[in-house]
């Protein structure tokens, strides 16, 4: 969640939305959980039709982001961003860390110092972000 976090902090530093900021929170699953699993899903599909641009930090395991990853590349032409700690890489999925789609960028970290860097390099030069793009995840 430290990264998840840091990566928040930045891109709304940098001037974007982020559409998911509430998944942050220590009780999202529990409010997640006050609504049906049909307007979870519609709600979160909304945010995948809304964004400009997809970031994830998928160092632990999660069917709905892996689900939502395969989504945007297979049915949409937005760049995803998927960012994961370096000493967790072992852990994660082969399908993600092997993914070679045109439209998807692995970006593996050691610490948060990196990730920030990362985050204001490349950034910008994502082509798909407008200057004042918004952003899920």
């Amino acid at each position: 969640m430290e990264a998840a976090r840091k990566i928040v902090e930045l891109i709304v530093q940098m001037g974007h939305e982020v559409l998911t900021t509430h998944l942050l929170r220590v009780d999202a699953c529990d409010a997640d959980r006050l609504i049906t699993p049909q307007e979870v899903y519609l709600r979160d599909m909304r945010w995948l039709e809304q964004c400009d641009l997809f970031m994830a930090e998928v160092s632990g395991s999660s069917f709905g982001v892996g689900f939502e990853t395969g989504y945007l590349l297979g049915a949409t032409t937005k760049n995803v961003v998927l960012f994961y700690r370096r000493d967790a890489e072992r852990k994660i999925s082969l399908l993600i860390t092997g993914i070679a789609h045109p439209h998807c960028t692995l970006a593996p970290y050691s610490d948060l110092d990196e990730l920030e860097d990362w985050i204001r390099d490349a950034l910008p030069q994502l082509k798909s972000l407008p200057a004042q793009g918004q952003l899920g995840g």
